[in-house]
């Protein structure tokens, strides 16, 4: 999630609309978007339309597109099924602050799906999402501190911008003692001294974190892939270890399935690795780009609310964003959606492989078939701080080089490439390999060059 990429491309877009309309937001949006990660200064893009599996800016160039709004769209844009229905739901009208059927139906279908979620709550974003868990587990414990991980990314509310993104890894503290390390200002300490970050896959480093403070760790709270690192996948042991571990210390384990929900399996990643979590949250695939989100867990668990807890919103449970959860998880649950999803991915990992094994470049692929990432190293990554040691500034000039030939992944090699059913039609797969490849021709014939600078 850049804040502005780095420019490698000879090519050039057009981009004259884009930078009229960047320099009219300018003076009404600070950055000129309405998220610091959209901001990517005079490069930032203006976007006009999307269609299955592509998108096109205002200045009418069209892109595959592997960012899918940082995954939310698991069918496609605009897909005719899902916009149908939640048109025809929207005419009974949209917001009354009372509950629909839609509701009901959606939190129905989360619990079908997932098999273990046994209550659940709509609301309208995975901040919001997090915020709640997180508020539910400190309730259900009587405890106040939550342990996250370093590089994992769990919203934009105060307790979840910790130990998030940052680019110097010694900013992140001493690898057996990590500290809190808040992601800009504006959150207060005392805040922040309620969240005890802690290294993915070390688990020696977990164990001594709940010796020290087990008795006051209301929860861990995970995404069980780190979905802001390209999807860095567990090590064999570890998902069980910790559940392990929190019910040994009375512990809640909260699985942030925001970003693998709905993606990994049909009943996300606590199906996908076999764990069962005593709270999740949902968001992004359950809507295919709409507005919603949910959290949930078990019935005791969610005994707390509505009486002992506060939750609420305006806008929870609005019947565009119920209608978009029903559709959506009516398909995922009835179709070949995600197996289709699944084996594109696949075949675009072995394009590239071929590609990448030509060019005898040290690589790795990280994450998941639909949700993965590219990583120039010798050996797979297993924590966030891992990921300072690879070539990613490589990776960077790649992404920024697809874009100008007509592929759009996120051009920050933290953030990893999102398929969605669309992908598995109209010869995407041979395309976006082809691009990639010629991609990397170019950023590492540019670094070639005299005077290059890496």
């Amino acid at each position: 999630m850049p804040t502005e990429p780095a420019r490698r491309s000879v090519l050039a877009l057009k981009r004259d609309a884009q930078k009229a309309a960047y320099q009219r937001a300018l003076r009404s949006l600070p950055g000129g978007t309405n998220s610091n990660f959209r901001a990517w200064g005079e490069d930032t893009i203006y976007v006009d339309r999307g269609k299955g599996g592509l998108v096109w800016d205002l200045d009418g160039n069209e892109y595959i597109d592997l960012r899918l709004g940082y995954g939310p769209v698991i069918l496609g844009h605009g897909d005719d099924r899902v916009d149908d229905y939640v048109n025809e739901r929207m005419r009974k009208g949209v917001s009354f602050s009372l509950t629909s059927e839609d509701e009901i139906r959606a939190i129905e279908l989360v619990k079908e799906l997932t098999g273990w979620v046994e209550q659940a709550r709509l609301t309208v974003s995975g901040t919001e999402a997090t915020m709640h868990a997180m508020r539910i587990a400190r309730a259900y414990t009587g405890r106040t501190k939550i342990v996250k991980f370093e590089g994992q990314y769990h919203g934009v509310h105060d307790y979840a911008l910790i130990s998030v993104t940052p680019d110097k890894m010694d900013d992140l503290g001493d690898p057996e003692n990590p500290v809190g390390l808040a992601w800009g200002r504006g959150i207060p300490e005392a805040v922040s001294r309620t969240i005890i970050p802690a290294r993915y896959n070390a688990l020696d480093v977990l164990r001594r974190i709940f010796e020290r403070d087990g008795n006051d760790i209301a929860g861990v709270i995970i995404e069980p892939v780190l979905g802001n690192a390209q999807g860095i996948m567990p090590q064999p042991g570890f998902h069980e270890a910790i559940r392990a571990l929190t019910k040994e210390f009375g512990s809640l384990l909260i699985f942030d399935e925001v970003k693998t929900g709905f993606r990994f399996a049909r009943g996300g990643a606590a199906e996908y690795f076999g764990i069962t979590p005593d709270l999740a949250t949902y968001a992004k695939a359950m809507g295919n780009g709409y507005p919603t989100a949910a959290f949930g867990g078990t019935a005791e668990v969610m005994s707390v609310l509505p009486d002992k807890v506060s939750h609420g919103g305006t806008y929870a449970g609005n019947r565009v964003a119920a209608a978009a959860a029903v559709k959506v998880l009516s398909i995922i649950r009835d179709t070949d959606a995600l197996e289709t999803i699944h084996a594109t991915g696949r075949a675009i990992q072995a394009g590239l492989s071929q590609v990448l094994e030509r060019k005898g470049l040290p690589y790795v692929f990280t994450g998941h078939p639909s949700m993965f990432g590219i990583m120039f190293a010798e050996s797979a990554p297993t924590e966030y701080r891992d990921w300072a040691g690879s070539d990613h500034k490589l990776y960077d000039a790649i992404a920024i080089g697809m874009h100008a030939r007509g592929a759009m992944p996120e051009p920050d090699s933290r953030e990893p490439w999102f398929l969605c059913e669309a992908h598995g039609t109209g010869g995407y797969e041979d395309r976006i390999v082809q691009i990639f490849s010629d991609a990397l021709d170019a950023a590492v014939e540019d670094r070639s060059r005299p005077g290059a600078v890496d």
